[in-house]
């Protein structure tokens, strides 16, 4: 599939409401497990897209149609989010989550991006040479993979638990 403005905002409008049902009203158990130790649990894979909600795609894009490639992206901090999440309740941030993607969403259609834009050059700090098109399929496809993230890491709490069907439980390996 070719990228099409349209699609992609569907996608970011809507993955404040699927977080929400997936997360909202949940135990604990469910809020902090990882697939590994180092792993991003439920609630950090929320503030890090509080995060880059803050950080990264609206200030890129600015970037972008500013100075186009002739200054780099500001480095991400991947881990940043852990301030954002101590001691707050699942509720509040993503309550803190969907308002943030309003408001990028509200600037990002007053910035009024045409599809005559795609091409124009970003400078990422490691990847280098990267398009406006880059960045906005980059914005959904992150969406989606911290979905699937959040999806295949409760799912693998129950691994064990489904016993001889988890041959036909693809999620889980």
């Amino acid at each position: 599939m070719q990228f099409h403005l349209n699609q992609a905002v569907e996608v970011l409008a809507q993955t404040p409401d699927v977080l929400n049902a997936m997360l909202r009203r949940k135990s604990a158990g469910w809020l902090n497990c990882r697939r590994t130790p180092e792993s991003f649990s439920q609630i950090d894979v929320l503030g890090h897209l509080i995060h880059a909600e803050m950080t990264d795609w609206i200030p890129r894009l600015r970037m972008i149609l500013e100075t186009q490639d002739g200054r780099a992206f500001d480095p991400f901090d991947r881990f940043a989010f852990q301030t954002i999440v101590a001691g707050r309740s699942i509720g509040e941030l993503l309550d803190e989550f969907a308002q943030l993607r309003r408001q990028s969403l509200e600037t990002f259609r007053d910035l009024g991006i045409e599809e005559s834009q795609f091409g124009l050059p970003g400078l990422h700090p490691d990847l280098g040479p990267v398009t406006l098109e880059n960045l906005l399929a980059t914005w959904v496809v992150h969406d989606l993979g911290h979905i699937a993230q959040v999806v295949k890491t409760m799912a693998g709490e129950y691994r064990d638990a489904v016993g001889p069907w988890r041959a036909y439980i693809t999620i889980l390996d």
